[in-house]
């Protein structure tokens, strides 16, 4: 008589569960450009099984070369989480300490709020050839790589002066993960995000305190700092939700660092994040689906746009909420890429060792940019606009500015105060 087996997991992340089918090393992007990487399998549970019983297996360079791009947990067919395997092998094996470099890129916080205060200059030295070559050769940040320029203004602040007062207006209400690329860098997607928020109805707060949600601290093995970053964010997450406040973000890698990182790597218990923590576009379509609210677009707004998936995105499956709110638009001529990864890895492009991986990663996706001949991409990650739009001569914006520029504000308020 036949018996049904069950393998029993006596280790995390579903490491017994993997078949060797090696499906992930035929999705991995960087296996695809070059034969040093051994790919996500033999990186993750095949080499977990070895340092397990023998730390001394644990293979840095190796290891180092993965992106955390999370293609081989999306093809994986028994859902064993790889990427995390091979994150955990690296915060708990290598011996390296944090360099100079890592510790700059991954805290953007601290990097960010010094930039800010000086902005012209500081973006005026990161273009600067001289300035660019002694970052190359002393520190080991590509000099071929495009550096995002810092706003003088930051989000928050202007958010305190200038919106603040007119949020407790609305009776239904959001708060706000802005993250680090909306406050030091890019304020104008947070602006956008309360002129939608607030045209449909809702007043937009900012959480008590919000730190940098970690996904470089994690990637550049810093995480004591993360974890400590993450508690902030999930106390103030929690005190929102008591206040009646579900929270929102524009960025799909800070959503999927709070929603899956922070208990997968960081075994922090964020509950509160998995059941209150939604992308902004996911939000949105789900109230406009659901009939709760209502949008009226301008009759004059015409644009072609290409959607790319970040790979984070692709993780969370909820491509399909940005790309059904961006179908809504009448005047958008829409193209959905082919799902690729766009090759940067948050810092990951940024290393010297890895620029040329990284670029070559995304040629693919360049080339269907250039084809598709359209007027803006769409992306709902901030580094894959800084990948993009350094490699491509074709502007990138979040699909909330999109839907931002096409919206009739006026016509949606009197649409959703009937």
């Amino acid at each position: 008589m036949a018996t049904d087996l069950q393998l029993t997991n006596i280790s995390e992340k579903d490491l017994e569960q993997c078949l060797k089918c090696s499906i992930c090393t035929v999705y991995c992007p960087v296996s695809s450009v070059t034969p040093l990487y051994p790919g996500p399998k033999h990186a993750g549970p095949d080499g977990e099984r070895y340092r397990i019983k023998d730390r001394r297996f644990y293979d840095e360079d190796a290891l180092k070369m993965c992106l955390n791009c999370k293609r081989c947990e999306v093809a994986c067919p028994h859902g064993v989480q790889i990427g995390d395997i091979i994150q955990t092998a690296r915060i708990k094996y290598s011996r390296h300490p944090v360099g100079l470099r890592d510790f700059m890129l991954a805290n953007t916080d601290l990097l960010g709020s010094v930039a800010t205060k000086a902005a012209p200059i500081v973006n005026y030295m990161t273009k600067a050839a001289p300035v660019k070559s002694i970052l190359h050769n002393v520190m080991g940040i590509e000099k071929n790589r495009t550096f995002p320029d810092y706003t003088s203004r930051t989000f928050e602040s202007w958010y305190k002066k200038e919106a603040a007062a007119e949020q407790d207006k609305f009776e239904k209400q959001v708060s706000y993960f802005h993250g680090c690329y909306v406050n030091y860098n890019f304020p104008q997607l947070g602006k956008d995000l309360v002129k939608v928020m607030n045209a449909i109805g809702y007043g937009v707060k900012l959480l008590d305190k919000e730190r940098c949600c970690g996904i470089a601290l994690i990637t550049n093995n810093m995480p004591n700092l993360a974890r400590k970053q993450g508690k902030m964010n999930l106390k103030s997450m929690r005190h929102s939700v008591e206040q009646g406040r579900p929270i929102i973000a524009t960025s799909s890698t800070c959503t999927f660092t709070m929603r899956n990182e922070y208990e997968h790597i960081l075994h922090l218990d964020n509950e509160i994040a998995k059941n209150n923590l939604s992308l902004a576009t996911r939000f949105i379509c789900r109230l406009v689906e659901e009939g709760k609210v209502r949008m009226a677009f301008r009759k004059d707004f015409h644009m072609k746009v290409a959607y790319h998936t970040p790979c984070h995105m692709e993780r969370l499956g909820w491509a399909v909420y940005s790309t059904n709110l961006i179908k809504k638009i009448p005047g958008v001529d829409f193209q959905m890429l082919e799902s690729q990864c766009c090759g940067i890895g948050g810092t990951y492009g940024f290393k010297k060792e890895n620029y040329n991986i990284s670029q070559k990663i995304g040629e693919n996706l360049f080339l269907q940019i250039r084809e598709a001949q359209v007027d803006y991409v769409v992306t709902d990650c901030e580094t894959c606009k800084w990948q993009l739009e350094m490699s491509v001569p074709i502007p990138v914006i979040n699909p909330i500015s999109l839907l931002a520029q096409a919206l009739d504000v006026e016509e949606t308020r009197k649409l959703n105060q009937l």
